[in-house]
């Protein structure tokens, strides 16, 4: 995954696309640790760490929005 300097180009349309395929992938990895044949467990950690990235941009960016909407 990304940094979250590269996060933030990505456009709305482009965040929601990699946000789906990052919880396509946890859910694969949590499948995968369920049967015991998880290889590298931190990928957890790392791919729940990006979804809050990505939640988070989304969300700054919603709130930047609302308030240009307001103003």
């Amino acid at each position: 995954m990304a940094k979250a300097s590269a996060l933030r180009e990505m456009s709305d349309e482009q965040l929601l696309h990699e946000l789906r395929e990052t919880q396509q992938e946890l859910f694969r990895l949590r499948f995968q640790a369920a049967t015991e044949r998880l290889d590298a467990p931190t990928n957890i950690t790392r791919l729940r760490r990006d979804i809050a990235r990505i939640k988070t941009l989304q969300r700054e960016r919603e709130l930047k929005a609302t308030v240009e909407a307001g103003s």
